[in-house]
């Protein structure tokens, strides 16, 4: 991509782990009572311990009651899905090993049945490998700000505008394009937008970062913009080009 973008930095493993905790609305929890699936139950504390609400009857209560205070008893899965219907969907997967305890009044409030879960190990899978997020900087980390609104953004993106989509392309190296198929919006954080692109055969991730960080949808359709006008300004990669082609009969 040349020196058409001067800003590449990416979003920290922690801050990863804490933007898919926050976007996720399901988590599975691996107990000693046996394994249990949640729908829309946890919420995230601003230092990184989730609150999860679960049924009075639920393995997990007596899990919490029971346990030895602060050794690890129970195990949190969370699955970063893409919001556009991609191959390979499942783009992170985030475990939290920890131990529970039953939430006091200030982390309930008005909520009942409600049990407090302290991280022990944070561990993220992406595609890029798997690494063992150091827990204060866990506990320090932020969400990424677009991480919540990003499910309706790509989802707009995709649906709406494929044309924009196709123009990102031409800001793409040619060999990265070389027997594409289909490219889809695959991410979007401060930092940049990933594209997926499938071929017959397997599929690539490349990302197109943004000339400096985007902190609210303002700042993100300035970025995006920046990047479409870029993309006008390039050539259409030859193995694009030749692919619309053929299509076009």
């Amino acid at each position: 991509m040349g020196d058409r973008h001067t800003w590449t930095a990416a979003p920290s493993a922690a801050e990863r782990a804490r933007s898919v905790l926050a976007a996720a609305w399901s988590c599975a929890v691996t107990a000693e009572g046996g394994r249990e699936e949640l729908v829309g139950a946890h919420t995230v504390a601003g230092d990184g311990r989730v609150l999860l609400t679960v049924p009075e009857d639920s393995a997990l209560v007596a899990a919490a009651i029971c346990a030895p205070r602060g050794e690890p008893s129970a195990v949190l899965e969370f699955a970063d899905v893409a919001p556009v219907p991609v191959r390979n969907r499942i783009r992170a997967r985030l475990w939290i090993a920890g131990w529970f305890a039953p939430a006091d009044a200030e982390d309930a409030g008005d909520e009942s049945g409600q049990l407090v879960f302290r991280p022990t190990r944070v561990v993220l899978r992406e595609p890029s490998g798997t690494v063992v997020v150091d827990l204060d900087e866990y506990a320090q980390a932020a969400p990424d700000r677009l991480a919540t609104a990003e499910f309706q953004l790509l989802s707009h993106l995709a649906g709406a505008h494929p044309d924009a989509v196709e123009r990102l392309t031409r800001l793409v190296e040619p060999d990265s394009l070389h027997g594409a198929v289909l490219v889809q919006p695959l991410a979007v954080d401060r930092h940049g937008l990933t594209l997926r692109i499938e071929r017959a055969r397997g599929h690539g991730d490349v990302r197109l970062p943004f000339h400096r960080p985007a902190d609210d949808l303002g700042q993100l359709t300035e970025r995006m913009h920046v990047l479409l006008a870029q993309a006008g300004a390039a050539t259409r990669p030859r193995a694009l080009q030749r692919q619309r082609t053929d299509g076009d009969g």
